[in-house]
Order: C-alpha cells, then structure tokens, then sequence
C-alpha cells in the first residue's frame, strides 16, 4: 500500500503566506500530522504533492524523523485533485496487482489511523473504497450518488449538481483507496468539462463503475475527523476539537484538569498519578509529569520532565529542563533549556536559569539570574544575585561546592569558583576563587559624608 497526500493548494482563505498544510493542530504542521497518520498504517511509499511554497514545506518537513522517506511531487498548476494524483502516478508501482493506493489531504489532520485501516479493508484490485460521511451540514462538499441498489455509481461536485442531489446528505471525505494497477487507466480519462474547469480525482469513480468495478463505501458521522482546513475560523474549530479530545483522555487516565477547556497539549504528554494541573496550562513538544505533581496556573511547559511531587506554580516557563522529585518552581519563574534541578530545590519568583546544574536541596528564593552555573547541594543563592556568565563575547562557567551561601544582590563574575561552605557578603562583587569555609567580601567602602545638603527645585 502506498499513500499519496494532496498539499498544492496555496489557502488563499487562510491570508497567509505560510502554505495551509504548514499551519499547526495542537502543535504541529497539518501535514505533518498526515504523514505520521499514514506511517502508522504501514505506508511502503508516500507520495506527497506540493506546489505553492513547496521549498518551505520541504525545509520543514523534509525529515520529520519518523523513520520515512518521503517522495516530493511537484504540482506547477494547480489543476484539481486528478491533476494532483496524475502527477505522482509515475512513481506509483502499478505493477503489483495488490497495490492499492491511499489517497489522502495535507489539510486534513484528523483523520484517524483506524478508520483508513477500516477503509483499507474494504479495497482490493477490482474495487475502489470510499470515505463518506453523513452529515446534514453538507455545503460544498461532493454528494454520494446511488442506484437503486444503493451501490455507489458516482461522486457530484456540489456545483455540478442538480437541486435534488443537492439534497443528498452523503457527501465525499475526498479520502479513497484505490487499486494501483487500474489507476494510470482512470487518470489518463479524466477531463475537466465542470463548472470549475479542472481535472476531479472523484470522476474516476463512475469510470470504475463503468469498467465493472466495484464502489465500496465506508460511512462515518465522525464530521471533525474528515474536516478540512481552508480557513482560520475552520482550522480554530479543529484545535479545540483536538484540544478536548486530548483532555478527555488524560481525565479518563486520573488526570485532575480544573477546567479542561482551558488546557492545551501541543505536542505528547504523559502523566503519572494524581496529576494537577489549573486553568491557562500549554505543553509543548514532549513533556513528561511525575506521580503527584501540581501545576499552578497559566503555565508553560516545553520538552521537559517534571519529577514526582513537584509543584510548579502559577506563571512560571519551563523549556528544556529535567526537574527532579518535590522541587518547588515559581510563581514566575523562567526555567531555560539546559537547567537541571535536583530533589528538593527551591527556586522562587522571578528567578531565572539556563544551562544550570543544580544540587539536592539548594535554593534561589527570589530575583535572580543562574546561567551556566553547577551549584553543590544546600547552597543559597540570596535575593538579587546575578550569575555574569557572558563577556559579550563567549560564555563561562561558575562552579559552587555543598552548602554556599550568596548573600542578597551579589554578582558572580565567571569564570569563577566557590568551595563548600564559602560565604559571599551581601552587595559583593566576586571575580576570583573563594575557599573551603571563607568569607568573601566584594564591595566598596562605605562613607557617611557629614552635613550633606539634599538637592532643591529650581525656583525659577
């Protein structure tokens, strides 16, 4: 079985410059979600046919790691859907009888891997199978047309249809497998006598009719699964839709949502045990909760992990960390990639680190920047205290042993290095090694100047 996916068009409707299929559900390009979705059923080949800002979707998606090679068709006119198909039917094998062929669309994301493994069941070399979907919200979409036998004789284009198909409430997904062999034969009949002047992919069904073969059509009522995108508000509706789908299923795993319509997954999540998680939370890229964790309100988390029992409170972004078990974050606090907290460790509001290793029980309560820093266990790092890591040039390290203690509003100029127990004054300004258990004192001298006149208003 090959896949060939339909993702030329330019979405006008979308205003935009970005191409249609790039835009992203829950996280990720259309396009790329229908790729996967087709890996998943075992694709030999995919085939995918691009013409409007087809080097921007192959610089995106050109490896999306997922363990497949994708074949790029260009699409230089856009010329219908059969168009679309004839252009990728030379590198289709049509040799193997028992070759079918999946056709699928760029800008319909959620389309489910079972239903095409269903629809698949249904195809072999002497039939087509269709995906159609009865709904009464039928507007501009292909109507299903059948004898009186009920056997699917053809598909007509809303604008080409009579009131009374008009009225037909089975309507196209645009989604059918097709036996390869017969493909090239179909294509090469099509023409575009319609009111749209193009080439329909949905007018070989009355040619298969007409060679013998058999319609197989496999009905769903699944309206948001078939849906495409062609503009914000539709591709809105879908986000939602997946938004919730997701939620559900993290309530029905134990999850506790304080309101479900206000949590977003853009991307993989996975939850252990009485998870928490308040209003306004989006995950990104793939994130990973511990058994009893909380998450405060409005949230932000991206391709990290969160260990058992930690809390993280309201307000806080949290991108590219590991975090391990009962360490506290926030509220506000701004975690960069590269920051490894250990148990217990407590970082406060406005605290900000990158590229920050730091030990079991240490704690930067507030007001502060750690950029690449390695801290020992039980160390403080006082309210105010700047890590100066960069010399506008290349960044440097500084390192902390077990149990430093930085006194409020202290810079760390790096490289640098604290041995266990140093002691840094408060308002210091440390540039060269401290000690095993000394005391650093980094700050200019205080004068208390006598019979000092407070600066006054000009009168004039």
């Amino acid at each position: 079985m090959e896949v060939v996916i339909l993702a030329a068009g330019k979405g006008t409707r979308m205003f935009s410059a970005l191409p249609k299929v790039l835009h992203a559900i829950g996280g990720k390009p259309m396009l790329q979600r229908v790729i996967a979705t087709a890996i998943e059923i075992n694709a030999k080949q995919i085939h995918v046919v691009v013409g409007f800002g087809a080097d921007k979707i192959k610089a995106k998606l050109g490896n999306p790691g997922l363990g497949q090679t994708i074949n790029w068709v260009m699409q230089e006119e856009q010329l219908g859907t059969g168009h679309a198909v004839q252009q990728a039917a030379s590198f289709i094998n049509s040799d193997d009888n028992d070759n079918t062929i999946l056709v699928l669309y760029g800008d319909v994301p959620l389309i489910q891997a079972s239903t095409l493994i269903r629809l698949l069941s249904l195809a072999d070399k002497n039939s087509i199978s269709l995906l159609t979907l009865a709904t009464a919200n039928n507007q501009g979409l292909g109507r299903i047309i059948r004898d009186e036998n009920e056997d699917v004789v053809a598909i007509i284009e809303e604008k080409d249809a009579t009131e009374e198909q008009r009225a037909i409430t089975e309507v196209n997904s645009g989604i059918m497998a097709i036996p390869a062999a017969r493909l090239a034969d179909w294509l090469s009949r099509l023409d575009n006598a319609n009111q749209q002047a193009e080439y329909y992919l949905t007018d070989i069904v009355a040619k298969a009719v007409q060679d013998g073969c058999k319609i197989n059509a496999l009905t769903i009522d699944a309206e948001n699964e078939v849906q495409g995108v062609n503009d914000k508000t539709q591709l809105a509706q879908l986000e939602r839709h997946l938004q919730m789908t997701n939620n559900s299923k993290l309530i029905e795993q134990g999850v506790t949502l304080r309101d479900p319509a206000r949590v977003d997954v853009r991307g993989e999540l996975n939850c252990g045990q009485d998870v928490e998680i308040d209003v306004n939370v989006i995950f990104e890229g793939a994130v990973t909760l511990g058994n009893n964790v909380s998450i405060g309100a409005n949230v932000i988390i991206k391709d990290s992990s969160i260990g058992d029992g930690s809390e993280i409170l309201a307000n806080s972004n949290i991108d590219g960390a590991q975090i391990g078990n009962e360490t506290a974050i926030g509220p506000s606090a701004r975690i960069r990639p590269g920051t490894v907290l250990h148990n217990k460790v407590k970082i406060g509001n406005f605290v900000e680190t990158k590229n920050a290793i730091i030990g079991n029980g240490s704690k930067a309560n507030h007001l502060a920047y750690i950029g690449d820093a390695e801290i020992g266990e039980n160390c403080n790092i006082g309210a105010g205290t700047i890590f100066c890591n960069y010399d506008g040039a290349n960044k440097h390290k500084s390192t902390l042993g077990n149990n430093v203690f930085i006194g409020s509003n202290s810079v760390l100029v790096a490289p640098v290095s604290l041995a266990d127990n140093a002691f840094v004054a408060a308002g210091s300004a440390i540039n060269s090694d401290v000690p095993e258990n000394h005391l650093a004192v980094g700050r200019g001298k205080q004068r208390n100047i006598k019979g000092w006149k407070r600066p006054t208003k000009n009168q004039n």
